[in-house]
């Protein structure tokens, strides 16, 4: 009887989840973002958020829960029901991670179902203290190489953190490491004084740079962004031919999420990221828009924790 029991409960409670998927949405969804607001991730997670509502028909409770590089937000949504009720909203950090951390409290790939790839990012820009009296990356390179020159990061084995070690490595110099808690305390560093120089995916930099806080010593990408075409490419600006892109940012949900869930949120985002509002707001923070399948979403995941556990291991990044 008990055995009955048991079996007639987990089928209403499958029942049920297949029924919520059947309505989805019919409430607010929480995104939750594991970073600081005024960050990148957060600024393209509420672009993208306000015109998805129109899609899906509910709106989106955007949830900053930074700290740990990730860790806590990413932890939030590993551990909400699988309903499609409470998302994440990531940077590259997620496929960094799994090479910075011994042990997470998660499995990625198990415990988290890719959604889609909302956007890509072609470059980094390289900031300095406007008091630091560099205004080339070749001029960075000599003074780096005489005196100590400090960086600012969104924290231990970020991608700010990575792309300025690899720079270190390939420009000979060596580089203070000064960690903070998400881009927008590390930028107000910069801005402040409290570090020399910085990388940054542009979206949160640009204001800064055209109001003259801080200067843009390069740009990382294969070409100039269209946005500061004034800003060189690191090669242009007297420095070694430097090449990295800015990541990029995805939707996942908790594993166990209702397929069809899954698949109304990547159409939604399809459609969304190439609204003129949101793609406006891409293109000038150095992204474009993409949105894959949750199928390709996953084979590049996959493929860019491999790639970052690797870099990872070869910049000598300390497991924590």
């Amino acid at each position: 009887m008990k055995k009955t029991t048991a079996i007639a409960a987990v089928l209403a409670a499958l029942s049920g989840v297949a029924g919520a998927a059947d309505g989805y949405p019919n409430r607010p969804i929480r995104m939750v973002v594991p970073f600081a607001a005024g960050g990148t991730a957060s600024i393209i997670a509420r672009s993208i958020a306000h015109e998805a509502e129109r899609d899906l028909g509910e709106s989106f409770v955007v949830d900053n829960r930074d700290g740990a590089n990730g860790l806590i937000g990413t932890q939030i949504v590993v551990n909400a029901a699988p309903d499609g009720y409470t998302m994440l909203h990531v940077s590259t950090s997620i496929a960094i991670n799994p090479g910075v951390y011994r042990k997470l409290p998660y499995d990625t790939l198990k415990d988290l179902a890719p959604v889609t790839i909302v956007a890509l990012g072609s470059g980094y820009l390289l900031l300095a203290n406007t008091r630091l009296g560099v205004n080339s990356v070749k001029e960075l390179i000599a003074l780096a190489k005489t005196k100590g020159v400090t960086y600012g990061t969104a924290g231990v084995g970020n991608s700010t953190h990575l792309v300025a070690e690899m720079f270190s490595r390939v420009a000979g110099t060596h580089l203070v490491h000064v960690p903070y808690k998400g881009v927008a305390p590390a930028l107000n560093a910069v801005i402040g004084g409290e570090v020399n120089i910085m990388f940054i995916p542009p979206t949160a930099a640009v204001g800064h740079v055209k109001s003259g806080r801080v200067t843009a010593l390069a740009f990382t990408g294969k070409t100039r962004w269209n946005v500061l075409p004034n800003v060189p490419t690191v090669a242009e600006s007297g420095g070694p031919e430097f090449v990295k892109d800015a990541g990029w940012n995805a939707w996942l949900v908790p594993a166990r999420t209702p397929k069809s869930v899954i698949e109304r949120l990547q159409q939604a985002a399809s459609r969304t990221v190439n609204e003129p509002k949101v793609k406006t707001v891409l293109e000038a923070g150095g992204y474009e828009p993409f949105a894959n399948t949750p199928e390709e979403a996953r084979a590049f995941l996959r493929s860019e924790i491999e790639t970052y556990t690797r870099i990872s291991r070869e910049v000598g990044v300390k497991q924590q």
